[in-house]
C-alpha cells in the first residue's frame, strides 16, 4: 500500500477513470428528483485565474453534494465565446478571432479537467458555433414577430479612429480606450428589443425570488426604476409643437421658470437651425459629448447648457418659459425634456443660479417661510402648496392627486408610470458576433430572414485591419444578396447582436444541446427547469441577469417553458484579493491556478478556497493556508492509511465511553455539515466541523491504543470520506478505494446520522454575574431552567460574588447561559 500521498498520480489517475466510465454523464430520469446546479459560464479570454476556480469550486460541491443525497444533478458548462477581446486579438496579434477563442477554449477545459469539477462535458455549449447562434436569430425573428424588436436612429459613442461603436465603458475622459481618439456622439440607426413592454413584470415578480440576495432584487428594482407621476403636455410658443414630460412631481408644476431639452433632442436642431443660436448649441454639443452618460448626470458635475431661442407655455398657468439645453437631460431617460423647478430640485436650483434664471417657490415646509431670492438650496420635500392657483393651501402629497385629476379633466395631462429601464439596444457594429439575421430590399424595406434560411452564418474569411471598423460592411459575399420576397439583388444587415443575447438562454440549451429542430427540447426543459442554484458574480446582478428573466418570460409567453422565472437561487461570491487588493496583472499580485495544482494539488487549491472564507464574502488569498490545507489533506492520507491497517485486525467489542464519545463526533459531524451545506453553503464551517472530527479520530486511535472497536473505527473512516468527498474529490476517490470499496465514492449516498447519538448529552453552563464570566458548570444537555438557576446559585465561585448583595434577576439562555443581576 502507498504510503506517501502522491497528489500529481492520484488525481490525474482518477480524472481518467472518471472520464472512461462517464461518472458525470446524465439524463432525465422522471423518477429521480431533480436538482440543476449552473456557474455562471467563462468568456474564454485566456488561462483561468483563481476567480474561476473560486465560482465553479462553489458550484462543484453542491453539485456533488446532491448527487449523493440523490438527486438526478445536471451541472454543465460552455462558452460565451463572442465578444470585442477576440476581435482586438485578431487586430493586435494578427490572429483570427476564432483561433484566437478556440484557443483558449482548449486551454481553459483541460484546465477546468484538472481541478475535478464535475461537468458533463457532453452537454458543452459554446456560444460561437453555427449549431448555436442559429437558435439565436430565431429568437429574434420570434421576438420580431411579437413586437419585441424595432429599429431607429439612436445616439451611439462613436470613435472615428477606429470606426466603430464603442460602449461608455471604453469612453475614458472622452477619449477612445484603444486610440485617443476624440469620442464622438453619432446617431445610427440600431436595432432594440423592447424590454420596456416587460419592465411591470421584471420588477413584480421580483417578489418571487426568495432565494436571491436582496441587494441584487435591489439592484433590479432600481433599474427598473418604477415611478408614478404625471405625462403633462408643454406647447411651444407660436407652434403646434407639444412637448411631453414625465414628472413625480406635479404637485410643482406652478413652480417652472424654465424648460429644458436634451442637447440630442430632435426638436433642437428644429429650432436652432439657420439661427444665431445654432453655434452655441453646436458648440455645447461637441463638449457634452466626451462625457459620459453617468458623468453628465452625476449631482455634482457642473451644469451646462443655452438658450435657444423657444419658449414653452405651462398648461396650467399660461406662464410663458424660455427653453433651454442642459447637459444633465439625457434624450435616453424619459421623453428627453423636463420642466425645471429650480426651488425643488436640486440640479435645477444649480442650474437656475448659474444662468440666473428665476427661482419660483409652491412648496412650503411646515411652520417655515422659504424665498427664492435667498434659499441656498433646494427644498425637495413635502409640504404645503403655495402660489399655486387654486391648489395652494393643500398638503403637497393631496396635491399630487388633484393636480393629475385636473390635468386628465382639461386634456392637458393624465396619470402616467415611467421606468428607468430603457429599450435594449442590441446592435453591435462588430464582427466577433452572432449575425442580425435582416435583409434590406429596395423594393421590399426590412425583411427579415425566412427561417428556413437560417443559420446566416458568419464568414470566417475577413479581413482585419489596424484602422478597426466592422468587415462585415465590406465583405461582398456576405453583404450581397438576395431578397427573400422579391428576388432583387439585396444586401445584408452587417451589425452582430450584443453578447448579453447570447448569454440570456445558454441555461435552456444546456437541457438539450444536440437539440436540431429547436432551440431546447420543451420536454427536457420542463424536466430540468428552472435552474436550482445559479452561482455568479455581483457585476452580473443587472444586465445578464435581468435579460435571462426578460427571456425566459418571452419564452413564457410563448409556450416554451413553464417557469417565469430561469433562476431559484442565486449565490454572488465574493472576490479574491490578495495583498489588500482584487487579483490582477497590473498589480502584479496574481496566483496561478497552474502553480498551485503544481505544488500541491487540485484538492489542496479546491480545500483551501472552500475553508478560508464564506462563498459571498472576499477571499483573502494565503500562502501559509495554502500549505495548512495541504497539511491537512496529508493528516487525512496518513489517517485513513493506518486506520486501513487497525481494520485487518480489530475485532467488533461493546461499546466503551470513548466508542460512545467518537460516535457522537461522527453523527454530530454528518448533520452539521449537512445542514451547512444545504441551508447556508456555509463550506468553511463544515470543513472546520470536519477538521475537529479528525482531531477526535486521532485522539480515539491514541487513547485506543489495540483496543479500537472495528465497528465504530470503520463507521469513522468511511463517514470521513463520504464528508469530504464533495470537497476534495480526488483523494478520496483514492482512499476509497483502498478500503476495498470497488464503486465510486461520488456514486455513494450521502451518509445519514441519528439525532439521538447526533444530540449532545452534556453541555457547559456558563454563569455571569453582571456580566462577567464567574463559572462554568458541566451540566445535563436537557437540564430545566429551574435547575440551571439551582445549580448556578449554589456554585462556590458563584456564592462569593453575591454574598450579602441584593439579586435583581437571574435570567436563562438556551440552556447555556445563566445570567445573575446584582446589587
Amino acid at each position: 500500500m502507498a504510503k506517501n500521498y502522491d497528489f500529481q498520480k492520484i488525481e490525474l489517475k482518477w480524472q481518467k477513470i472518471w472520464e472512461e466510465k462517464g461518472i458525470h454523464k446524465v439524463f432525465e430520469n422522471p423518477k429521480k428528483p431533480k436538482k440543476y446546479i449552473l456557474e455562471m459560464f467563462p468568456y474564454p479570454s485566456g488561462p483561468i485565474h483563481m476567480g474561476h476556480v473560486r465560482n465553479y469550486t462553489i458550484g462543484d460541491v453542491v453539485a456533488r453534494y446532491f448527487k449523493m443525497k440523490g438527486f438526478n444533478v445536471l451541472h454543465p458548462i460552455g462558452w460565451d465565446a463572442f465578444g470585442l477581446p477576440a476581435e482586438n486579438a485578431a487586430i493586435e496579434r494578427g490572429v483570427h478571432p476564432r483561433d484566437w477563442t478556440f484557443g483558449n477554449i482548449s486551454i481553459m477545459k483541460n484546465q477546468l479537467i484538472r481541478f475535478g469539477f464535475s461537468y458533463d462535458w457532453d452537454r458543452e455549449v459554446n456560444t460561437c458555433e453555427p449549431n448555436y447562434y442559429k437558435w439565436g436569430q430565431w429568437i429574434f425573428l420570434k421576438f420580431l414577430e411579437r413586437g419585441l424588436v424595432y429599429r431607429r436612429k439612436a445616439p451611439v459613442n462613436w470613435c472615428p479612429g477606429c470606426q466603430t461603436v464603442l460602449a461608455n465603458e471604453q469612453v475614458v475622459k472622452g477619449l477612445c480606450w484603444r486610440c485617443d481618439s476624440h469620442v464622438e456622439k453619432k446617431e445610427l440607426e440600431q436595432w432594440f428589443f423592447k424590454i420596456t413592454e416587460y419592465a411591470e413584470r421584471l420588477l413584480n415578480d421580483l417578489n418571487l425570488l426568495l432565494g436571491w440576495p436582496k441587494r441584487v432584487l435591489l439592484m433590479q428594482n432600481n433599474w427598473i426604476g418604477r415611478s408614478e407621476g404625471a405625462e403633462v403636455y408643454f406647447k411651444v410658443k407660436d407652434s403646434e409643437i407639444i412637448i411631453p414630460i414625465f414628472t413625480t412631481r406635479p404637485d410643482t408644476l406652478y413652480g417652472v421658470t424654465f424648460f429644458l431639452l436634451a442637447p440630442e433632442h430632435p426638436l433642437v436642431d428644429e429650432f436652432t437651425k439657420g439661427t444665431i443660436y445654432e453655434n452655441k448649441v453646436i458648440e455645447l454639443r461637441r463638449k457634452i459629448a466626451k462625457k459620459s452618460l453617468e458623468e453628465r448626470t452625476e449631482i455634482t458635475v457642473e451644469k451646462e447648457g443655452c438658450f435657444i431661442g423657444k419658449y414653452a407655455v405651462n398648461p396650467l398657468n399660461g406662464e410663458e418659459v424660455p427653453i433651454w439645453i442642459a447637459n444633465y437631460v439625457l434624450m435616453e431617460y424619459g421623453t428627453g425634456a423636463i420642466m425645471a423647478v429650480p426651488a425643488h430640485d436640486e440640479r435645477d436650483f444649480d442650474f437656475a443660479h448659474k444662468y440666473n434664471l428665476p427661482i419660483k417657490v409652491v412648496i412650503q415646509p411646515e411652520g417655515k417661510t422659504l424665498n427664492g431670492q435667498t434659499m441656498k438650496e433646494a427644498y425637495v420635500g413635502e409640504g404645503i402648496m403655495v402660489n399655486s392657483g387654486q391648489f395652494s393651501g393643500l398638503y403637497s402629497v393631496d396635491g399630487v392627486k388633484k393636480v393629475i385629476s385636473y390635468l386628465e379633466e382639461k386634456g392637458i395631462g393624465k396619470f402616467s408610470v415611467s421606468y428607468r429601464i430603457r429599450d435594449w439596444l442590441i446592435s453591435r457594429q462588430r464582427y466577433w458576433g452572432n449575425p442580425i439575421p435582416i435583409i434590406y430590399c429596395d423594393n421590399c424595406g426590412i425583411v427579415p430572414v425566412p427561417e428556413k434560411d437560417l443559420p446566416v452564418v458568419l464568414p470566417l474569411d475577413v479581413k482585419f485591419t489596424s484602422q478597426g471598423g466592422n468587415p462585415l460592411s465590406y465583405h461582398e459575399n456576405f453583404v450581397k444578396t438576395i431578397c427573400p420576397n422579391c428576388a432583387s439583388p439585396a444586401r445584408r444587415e452587417t451589425d452582430t447582436m450584443d453578447t448579453f443575447t447570447c448569454s440570456s438562454w445558454y441555461f435552456l440549451r444546456y437541457t438539450s444541446p444536440h437539440e436540431e429542430k429547436a432551440p431546447f427540447s420543451k420536454e427536457a426543459c420542463d424536466y430540468w427547469m428552472p435552474v436550482d442554484q445559479y452561482i455568479g458574480g455581483i457585476e452580473h446582478a443587472v444586465m445578464h441577469l435581468l435579460y435571462s428573466r426578460f427571456f425566459t418570460k418571452v419564452f413564457y409567453d410563448m409556450g416554451l417553458v413553464k417557469d417565469v422565472e430561469p433562476f431559484t437561487n442565486l449565490l454572488c461570491q465574493g472576490m479574491v484579493i490578495k495583498d489588500g487588493a482584487k487579483m490582477s496583472k497590473s498589480k502584479g499580485n496574481v496566483v496561478d491556478p497552474e502553480d498551485i495544482v503544481s505544488k500541491y494539488g487540485a484538492d489542496t487549491a479546491r480545500l483551501f478556497i472552500l475553508f478560508t472564507s464564506p462563498p459571498e464574502k472576499d477571499l483573502e488569498w494565503s500562502d501559509q493556508g495554502v500549505e495548512g490545507s495541504f497539511r491537512f489533506l496529508k493528516r487525512v492520507w496518513h489517517l485513513v492509511l493506518e486506520n486501513i491497517e487497525t481494520l485487518k485486525v480489530a475485532q467488533e467489542r461493546e461499546l466503551d465511553q470513548e466508542d460512545k464519545k467518537l460516535r457522537h463526533i461522527i453523527h454530530r459531524t454528518i448533520k452539521k455539515v449537512s445542514e451547512d451545506i444545504e441551508r447556508r453553503f456555509n463550506f468553511n464551517t463544515a470543513i472546520s466541523a470536519i477538521m475537529e472530527m479528525v482531531n477526535a479520530m486521532v485522539d480515539y486511535n491514541e487513547q485506543k491504543k489495540n483496543l479500537k472497536n472495528k465497528m465504530v473505527l470503520e463507521e469513522a473512516t468511511k463517514n470521513l470520506l463520504l464528508l469530504l468527498a464533495p470537497f476534495i474529490p480526488h483523494i478520496t476517490e483514492e482512499l476509497w478505494q483502498m478500503m476495498g470499496e470497488k464503486e465510486s465514492i461520488h456514486l455513494q449516498s450521502w451518509p445519514s446520522y441519528n439525532e439521538d447519538i447526533a444530540r449532545a448529552k452534556e453541555v457547559t453552563l456558563v454563569v455571569q454575574i453582571n456580566g462577567k464570566v464567574r463559572d462554568r458548570i458541566t451540566v445535563e444537555a436537557d437540564i430545566s431552567e429551574e435547575r440551571m438557576k439551582e445549580l448556578a446559585l449554589s456554585s462556590d465561585k458563584v456564592k462569593k460574588y453575591i454574598e450579602g448583595k441584593e439579586i435583581i434577576k437571574v435570567l436563562t439562555a438556551a440552556r447555556k447561559l445563566v445570567s445573575i443581576v446584582v446589587k
